[in-house]
């Protein structure tokens, strides 16, 4: 079906409107993930007493609706992406507190809803909507004196943050407290509030780190003079290894076979031992390539909070992306995150989709409304003269 540009129909309208370069690196992670879910997620069924395809038609079937998703989302307005995230923000916040008192708790962390044989993360979703509504907060802020969105965006990222490390899940509490300090930077907003933030975020650490076990015990294993003394990232590290330039063949890694979460948090070790380190170059490019794109597309973007849910939504897919490689290569501590459309997990998938379909939505081609509502200079007498051309009687 060709589409003509005399179609003002929705559909034809996102054709000539949607940035397919970004568009195009978005599919090819979700179609990358898929092809290597059969490398690493076999295995692990196997181990665990599943069939033998049941995580590969998992992520078939969540990648699939994944990819819908986004792009339906896509089709979105500003104001109409703005409103999802409004409503989805709501909906994942009341959610992450029911999950407090009548969560599935799951090696010590209590993150799951669960609705017969399905369960649900709540907190993935609502890190896309965080984002959205507190970049528009910080551009209100920015913008107008009048309304104290400021102070509304710090109690909103308050609020999220305390219901994480309620589960506790440290990781995704970094990951949002990430975005949004960087975010509070670009918005413009004043420096000595960043420094109060900093503050606040280091006692947060210091606080995570003298109450939670776990957290003690993945900081001291990794600073600790024996690198490999924590299993699964010594035996990730060694993967990187064993596969060199070019990996040891599909098929051929054992990685997959000895760490439980080879098919999740470690599946870029999976990457690099069976295709090797060319292939985990050519993935981080992927990567860099949806977050430069997408910064390019914000510096042409004149309204305030687009300009800042584009940049928070990419950086918060490429910060996901860093840590979750950092940790595969000993850069970082384990920390349980996903590599965004890569690792297997139904929410992680979904709630990603929904991170792409808005940031996909928000960097269509529009025109600056200033210059639509700007009217036609009139020529001058001077104009004219100057012209060289005699206006006619």
């Amino acid at each position: 079906m060709k589409l003509s540009r005399a179609d003002r129909s929705l559909l034809a309208d996102w054709s000539f409107t949607i940035d397919r370069g970004l568009l195009t690196a978005l599919l090819t992670l979700i179609a990358i993930g898929v092809v290597l879910s059969f490398a690493a997620s076999p295995a692990v069924a196997i181990k665990k007493g599943l069939p033998t395809y049941y995580f590969v038609e998992r992520h078939v079937t969540f990648a699939a609706l994944g990819a819908v998703l986004m792009l339906v989302i896509s089709l979105f307005s500003p104001g109409g992406v703005r409103r999802l995230a409004a409503v989805l923000l709501a909906v994942s916040l009341a959610s992450m507190a029911v999950v407090l008192f009548t969560g599935t708790e799951l090696n010590g962390a209590q993150r799951w809803l669960t609705f017969g044989s399905y369960s649900i993360q709540p907190s993935e979703f609502a890190k896309p909507a965080f984002i959205v509504v507190i970049a528009w907060l910080y551009g209100e802020a920015a913008g107008r004196a009048d309304m104290p969105a400021l102070p509304l965006a710090l109690l909103l990222w308050a609020a999220l943050a305390g219901l994480l490390v309620a589960q506790p899940d440290v990781g995704q509490t970094v990951l949002i407290s990430a975005t949004a300090g960087l975010l509070y930077l670009l918005a413009g907003l004043p420096l000595i509030g960043a420094a109060i933030l900093m503050m606040i975020g280091s006692a947060g650490f210091w606080l995570a780190y003298e109450n939670f076990g776990h957290v003690q015990s993945r900081l001291e294993k990794f600073f600790s003079a024996a690198p490999f003394e924590n299993y699964q990232v010594g035996r990730a590290m060694q993967s990187f290894s064993e596969g060199g330039f070019f990996g040891r063949g599909p098929g051929e890694g054992t990685i997959k076979s000895v760490l439980p979460d080879a098919h999740t948090d470690y599946i870029f070790a999976v990457i690099g031992e069976e295709y090797g380190v060319i292939a985990c170059i050519a993935l981080l490019g992927v990567f860099a390539y949806v977050v430069i794109r997408s910064l390019q597309r914000a510096t042409d973007e004149p309204n305030p909070a687009d300009r800042l849910a584009v940049q928070g939504l990419s950086l918060l897919l490429g910060l996901q992306a860093l840590i979750n490689m950092g940790v595969n290569i000993g850069l970082l501590p384990p920390k349980g995150m996903t590599l965004p459309f890569i690792s297997a997990g139904g929410s992680s998938m979904l709630a990603l989709s929904i991170t792409a379909g808005m940031l996909l939505a928000l960097t269509r081609w529009r025109p600056d409304p200033m210059r639509l509502k700007k009217p036609r200079p009139v020529p001058t007498i001077d104009d004219v003269h100057f012209s060289g051309h005699t206006p006619s009687r």
